[in-house]
């Protein structure tokens, strides 16, 4: 089973944007205050609960992590949302979704 890990500052995001050359991301924007978020985060561990994938798997907390969420809303040039999803490789977001989208049988389409 896979398991996320939280990024917290801009660099770790900056670290995580340039490996992502080797390894491609699915990074949940996520936040603890929201019904449809709290939905969004069981569908994103429940797809990490089947996992077979070489992927990064990544959280941020886009209410204690605002910089963060902001900084990556501006590198990859997609508007924020929350909860959101991005799949990304080679620096490029191949794939996004937000709210209720955000779902193990979306994930599965894209990265199965």
């Amino acid at each position: 089973m896979a398991t996320w890990r939280e990024i917290t500052s801009v660099d770790e995001w900056k670290q995580l944007y340039e490996k992502s050359a080797e390894q491609p991301v699915l990074l949940l924007k996520h936040s603890t205050t929201c019904p449809v978020s709290a939905n969004a985060l069981k569908e994103y561990e429940a797809y990490l609960s089947k996992d077979k994938t070489a992927v990064d798997y990544v959280l941020v907390k886009v209410i204690e992590s605002r910089p963060v969420s902001n900084q990556i809303a501006e590198d990859l040039n997609i508007k924020h949302e929350s909860p959101q999803i991005i799949y990304l490789k080679n620096k490029f977001p191949e794939w996004n979704a937000s709210h209720w989208a955000v779902t193990v049988e979306h994930i599965s389409a894209v990265l199965d």
